[in-house]
């Protein structure tokens, strides 16, 4: 089947009113390209504009500063940078560190509970630059416990109840993890060298 991916795009919000960093990254989500594209046009050489998804890996010295919608965009890039600011109702604020701790001690519960875990469910997306699939049958083969795999185009962890697994390893968006706490992603499990 055929997909078709059409950009729904917000009208230019008026930044004018914030201070931002000298030189910065600003990372948006594809709703937000009027508005970072006249961020750039404004700024020139001082910023780098940069669409991101929730999977995407951005690792930067300089500040970055994520428009977009939630958290979800923010949490990703915050666990790989130490300055994140995120643009909300108009005022510029540092990413919230009590929530990225509280993603941190998710993945930590996560962990140990892979080590516990005596069945194990591997996610695979279908979706494209997500896809995983040989990754996933290499993970399979390289445990010691009853594993399943499970290829899906959305995952919807509320389906997780349908299935008697302790923990799902996740190979697909690494941000869905925050979904749920029987999710672990890919990364943490090559961290314990199984």
């Amino acid at each position: 089947m055929k997909k078709l991916f059409i950009p729904i795009l917000k009208d230019e919000i008026n930044l004018d009113n914030l201070k931002f960093p000298n030189r910065f990254i600003l990372a948006y989500s594809i709703q937000y390209e009027k508005t970072a594209k006249s961020l750039k046009k404004k700024f020139g050489k001082r910023v780098k504009i940069m669409q991101v998804l929730g999977c995407s890996k951005l690792k930067s010295n300089l500040p970055i500063v994520i428009l977009a919608d939630g958290n979800f965009h923010a949490l990703n890039l915050a666990l790989q940078n130490k300055i994140v600011y995120k643009i909300e109702k108009n005022k510029l604020k540092k990413f919230d560190k009590k929530l990225l701790e509280k993603y941190q001690k998710r993945i930590k519960a996560g962990t140990a509970r892979f080590l516990y875990s005596d069945k194990i469910g591997i996610i695979v997306s279908i979706k494209p630059g997500q896809e995983q699939l040989n990754l996933a049958l290499s993970l399979k083969k390289k445990l010691k416990k009853k594993s399943y795999v499970f290829l899906t185009n959305n995952i919807n962890t509320s389906e997780f109840e349908n299935f008697p697994l302790d923990i799902y390893v996740n190979t697909a968006c690494p941000t869905i993890i925050y979904d749920s706490s029987k999710i672990i992603n890919y990364k943490e499990i090559e961290k314990l060298r199984l």
